[in-house]
């Protein structure tokens, strides 16, 4: 990716390293997109996802684990010149504003940017603490991305190495935000609470790959307006996207594949809605609701 004369968003919190004070949040902060408990739930909560403790048994947060804020009046410290991995995030997610206030303006709305937070080990949000091996997730009670840069350690080691790779990953989550902008998230969520589970994981899957497809439409446009992208990165991202399927995810865990087990999606269906997005550039063609 060309990414390095792009521009850094001012919305980028580092809290590595901090701790801070904290207070018990209001109630409904929203189950966080992202993170998971169990083995093959951890399998499938690192890559992109929807909280799956409520299927777990603990709806919105992890159990027993109180649901907490972030710490109390800090930003978080600047990201050093030299610090290329934290300014990659940064280059990333500015990218994403510029696609998305675009989109936003021509529809005759405003975009509310997201906030995200770098984080080390483990962080607490409005959706509650979360580990940093749950992966990236979005807290739709605060509008924040939250990230650990180890996970791109582990998304290579999942065979999904290169700089689209986790682009696409931060595009995704970015996904979630809009879908929260739009009243998608919470509409979903009130759904699952009164289906049996595996209607639930249907409506999972569905708001996993309408996320992928925004990463799409972020990635088709940062392209045709500032030509970001190099040979091979498609197909970094494609790749990606076949890794990180629920099939995939399952059959690595040398777990049985069961499709009314799936949250995510299918790699097909992922790379297929990414590359939707990709192709058409448009968020209307990223209705997966409305598909059957």
């Amino acid at each position: 990716m060309r990414w390095k004369q792009g521009r850094r968003s001012t919305n980028v919190e580092d809290l590595r390293g901090t701790k801070g004070r904290r207070r018990p949040t209001r109630r409904g902060g929203g189950a966080k997109l992202g993170g998971g408990l169990g083995i093959v739930v951890l399998l499938i909560g690192m890559f992109l996802g929807v909280d799956l403790s409520g299927l777990m048994g603990s709806p919105g947060g992890q159990v027993g684990v109180p649901q907490m804020q972030a710490p109390i009046g800090s930003a978080g410290a600047p990201i050093r010149n030299d610090d290329e991995a934290a300014n990659f995030i940064s280059t990333v997610l500015a990218d994403t504003e510029d696609v998305w206030n675009k989109l936003f303006r021509q529809a005759g709305q405003r975009y509310a940017e997201p906030k995200l937070r770098l984080f080390s080990d483990g962080v607490r949000s409005a959706c509650g603490y979360t580990s940093s091996a749950a992966g990236p997730f979005y807290c739709p009670g605060d509008s924040i991305v939250y990230i650990d840069l180890s996970f791109f350690r582990e998304l290579q080691r999942m065979g999904a190495p290169g700089d689209f790779a986790q682009a696409y990953v931060i595009a995704h989550e970015v996904g979630h935000h809009i879908q929260n902008q739009l009243g998608v998230s919470m509409a979903v969520q009130r759904q699952q609470r009164v289906l049996p589970k595996a209607q639930a994981n249907a409506l999972s899957v569905r708001t996993e790959l309408q996320a992928d497809c925004y990463a799409g439409v972020w990635a088709h446009h940062a392209h045709k307006d500032r030509n970001i992208l190099e040979p091979g990165d498609l197909e970094e991202g494609m790749n990606a996207a076949a890794q990180i399927g629920d099939d995939a995810l399952m059959r690595n865990a040398g777990r049985r594949i069961h499709p009314d087990a799936f949250t995510h999606g299918s790699s097909q269906q992922r790379q297929q809605w990414l590359y939707r997005g990709l192709e058409t550039g448009d968020p209307q063609a990223c209705d997966t609701f409305g598909t059957g």
